[in-house]
């Protein structure tokens, strides 16, 4: 008998495709493992066995026929709750939407299933994305499999949970702040955010518009490859006015060398307030890693990188504010009964409706747009984020990558950070990338040396050279052998092939 979460995406396609076991086979171990792990870790908000099975029979049945299989043929992904898939809810994790069923199926997540994935569930994430640990889902919280006392980070912190706890091989989350890359950091696995505009978002439950991008998570960054082949097929998507076309096999120069390509450091960022001496360290050394594989280290500097957060908290909140406005109990979401009046009916839906945080985020955008405010700091925010998008530009005149920390620190416990600006502060390393529209990738450094939990490294590259970013992450990969790794309480829990 052998665990089907010890495989990787290409090892259970291959299989699947030579028959050495069936789709079926591959989902109903994912649906044991879920079943056996489920309880500790919580990653889902809802299990969608049946059309895990029926996909799972399509892809069977298409191998008996003689079709040519997908690259993804038979491999467990679960996708975040912002995203529609007809025969689910779509919650987003909030009461708002406890009860909507999908009406239609999101772009990333048919190109997913049109590869051959097989859809095990939607999985938790921080109501309407407003969040980094995963803690304000209206439903429940999300464990992180290496301790389930801490969290698994956010806002897709139950996506990367369902791989790290091998329930699933891949899955997808959205990125608006860093909800990828930083709970993949917190959950040890890779997860990265494409260029803004190669991955349609249609059918993605919008946060900021401007800021928004789907990417996948997986243990090894040739999953990660794998899932972005079939994100960026079959090329640009009508529905989505942001969306460009991406004819590249992620694939591709995924093993080439990197000797005589620059890696920027950023020193002010190592030196930031709240950076951990762990994670520092960790970074530090994967860059000496790169050295060793005869990349050269540059230092580059970000001037205006350190007004990021504060430009993002002013645009984020805005574009909130006016995606969110539609969510009032009579066009969607939660309707309060017994009111003598539609004002009073719509004020009681969106107050009972939403959580504390995405009340607060509404109330500040709304502030921020109201006449008299939106010169004072809405217009200074899109200065900054050009400044920031300029130092960016200049930045990769010398080098082809940077490389940072994904998350100040390893994962923290529950409750720890009750302050918001805390937990805001939690994606100091990944927001700038979301307010340039640049791709990132966070890949596992291995175990810190003080928490003994995963610790990971970003890598920033210019906008649509994400394949690079790729070769780069598979590079640490090799120097690491940190990926592939279900957490140690997981790992044989469920889920035998035979």
């Amino acid at each position: 008998m052998a665990n089907f979460d010890q495989l990787s995406a290409a090892q259970i396609a291959a299989g699947v495709r030579a028959g050495d076991f069936s789709a079926t086979e591959v989902a109903r171990a994912s649906l044991d493992a879920v079943d056996a792990r489920e309880p500790q870790v919580q990653a889902f908000l809802e299990v969608s066995a049946d059309l895990a099975l029926k996909a799972a029979e399509r892809t069977d049945q298409a191998r008996a026929r003689g079709e040519e299989l997908g690259p993804l043929a038979g491999v467990p992904c679960a996708f975040k709750d912002n995203m529609h898939l007809v025969g689910t809810h779509t919650t987003c994790a909030s009461r708002m939407l406890e009860n909507y069923e999908s009406t239609f199926t999101a772009t990333c997540v048919q190109r997913m299933l049109d590869a051959g994935a097989t859809p095990i569930g939607k999985a938790n994430m921080d109501e309407f994305a407003f969040g980094s640990s995963t803690e304000s889902s209206a439903f429940h919280r999300t464990n992180n499999p290496w301790d389930t006392t801490r969290v698994p980070g956010g806002s897709s912190g139950g996506s990367a949970a369902a791989v790290a706890s091998g329930e699933v091989t891949v899955s997808l989350g959205s990125d608006t702040g860093g909800s990828i890359r930083q709970p993949a950091s917190l959950c040890g696995v890779v997860g990265m955010k494409p260029t803004y505009g190669a991955v349609s978002r249609y059918g993605v439950v919008a946060f900021g518009s401007s800021l928004d991008q789907v990417g996948p998570f997986g243990r090894r960054v040739e999953d990660v490859a794998l899932a972005m082949n079939a994100l960026v097929s079959p090329g640009r998507d009508p529905f989505d006015s942001t969306s460009q076309d991406c004819p590249i096999d992620f694939l591709e120069h995924l093993e080439d060398p990197i000797a005589g390509k620059r890696v920027g450091i950023v020193p002010q960022l190592m030196e930031v307030q709240g950076l951990t001496d762990e994670v520092r360290d960790a970074v530090n050394g994967a860059a000496r890693a790169l050295e060793d594989q005869g990349a050269q280290v540059v230092e580059v500097d970000l001037p205006n990188i350190a007004s990021a957060i504060s430009a993002y908290y002013v645009i984020a909140p805005c574009e909130a504010f006016s995606n969110l406005a539609r969510f009032d109990g009579v066009r969607y979401g939660y309707q309060e009964q017994g009111c003598a009046t539609l004002a009073e009916q719509t004020s009681l839906s969106r107050a009972h409706g939403f959580g504390e945080e995405a009340k607060r985020r509404q109330m500040l955008g709304a502030y921020l747009l109201s006449s008299g405010v939106y010169d004072t700091y809405y217009y200074p925010a899109q200065q900054v984020r050009t400044l920031i998008t300029q130092d960016y530009e200049r930045a990769y005149e010398k080098c082809d990558v940077i490389l940072m920390p994904a998350a100040p620190r390893t994962a923290f416990k529950f409750g720890e950070l009750s302050d918001p600006t805390q937990m805001y502060a939690s994606d100091m390393f990944t927001i700038s990338n979301n307010i340039v529209g640049n791709g990132g990738v966070s890949v596992p450094l291995g175990l810190g040396r003080d928490s003994g939990l995963p610790v990971s490294a970003q890598l920033q590259g210019p906008a649509f050279r994400d394949r690079m970013l790729l070769q780069f992450a598979r590079s640490i990969e090799r120097a690491y052998d940190a990926s592939g790794i279900v957490a140690p309480d997981f790992a044989g829990k469920g889920g035998d092939l035979a």
